[in-house]
């Protein structure tokens, strides 16, 4: 599939995600209910946040213990954010660029009782969270579809579908290993439906590295896909 099909696809996803049947005031998860505001990306309308759960170990069926510090970048709902929490990590930061995500990941913080331990920032990237706070674990379930570098978001949720040009790709390769405490990972959440030569070239000129830690492979809507767990290395 081209990346300009690609990229015209993921924006009607983001379109349709906005139906109002595919947007209810709660949605049901993994066995656990959690609250979904306007414009943040929902979940239940696309598998990736299972498929998350599922790269991380953070599943009913295959629990891993975690513990530690867990910084989720683009939370929207705060599903992972609020899982790493109730899993054993004692301190978790999730951030995202579109405010009324931060504001639904608190929401969904309270509710499962975690708010002591899960922080939502409003930031892009690591631009709003404070110098040299630094993380067992940096997380990104990113927007892995490639938009045209000139693209421009027309509304906040299209964020969540799209990347014009891999910039945020960019800033997120060469940044999130600086985020780490010793020992810590910088982990990627990639698809075969991403420019992967691309980003292996980003992680080239960044000086990093790229190893794929975990694979699981769907059909969606017909085609099948294949979703990456990338762990970025200096």
């Amino acid at each position: 599939m081209s990346h300009v099909r690609s990229y015209l696809r993921s924006l009607g996803r983001s379109r349709d995600s906005m139906r109002p049947e595919h947007r209810p005031a709660a949605f049901s998860l993994r066995g656990r209910q959690w609250d979904l505001l306007e414009t943040v990306f929902a979940p239940l309308h696309a598998g990736t946040t299972e498929i998350v759960l599922d790269l991380l170990g953070l599943t009913e069926t295959e629990p891993q213990p975690w513990s530690g510090t867990f910084l989720e970048i683009g939370c929207g709902t705060g599903v992972v954010a609020v899982t790493a929490a109730l899993a054993g990590c004692e301190r978790v930061v999730a951030s995202d660029i579109n405010a009324e995500a931060v504001a639904n990941t608190a929401l969904n913080a309270r509710r499962h009782g975690v708010a002591d331990r899960v922080r939502a920032v409003h930031s892009d990237l690591f631009a709003g969270l404070p110098d040299g706070e630094l993380f067992d674990t940096v997380m990104w379930s990113s927007p892995y579809v490639r938009a045209p570098d000139g693209y421009r978001f027309t509304t906040p949720l299209e964020r969540a579908y799209v990347d014009p040009g891999y910039a945020a790709h960019e800033r997120y390769v060469a940044e999130a290993p600086r985020r780490l405490a010793p020992g810590g990972r910088a982990l990627l959440h990639f698809s075969s439906r991403g420019d992967l030569a691309r980003l292996r070239r980003i992680a080239e000129r960044e000086g990093r590295q790229l190893e794929v830690l975990r694979r699981h492979a769907v059909v969606d809507r017909g085609d099948p896909v294949e979703h990456f767990l990338i762990d970025i290395r200096s």
